[in-house]
């Protein structure tokens, strides 16, 4: 059975938090990054 401390309970939280930031922080890289390229495409034309 797994460890039920109050430690190893904050530990796995906090990697847990650490992969959805590291998910959230590629997604809006390739989300950026494609905004970037329809405005080059578009001829950069910003309002």
């Amino acid at each position: 059975m797994g460890d039920r401390s109050p430690k190893s309970v904050q530990k796995q939280a906090s990697q847990k938090q650490a992969r959805t930031n590291t998910s959230n922080n590629k997604k809006q890289q390739l989300a950026n990054s494609q905004a970037d390229a329809r405005n080059k495409a578009a001829g950069g034309k910003k309002k």
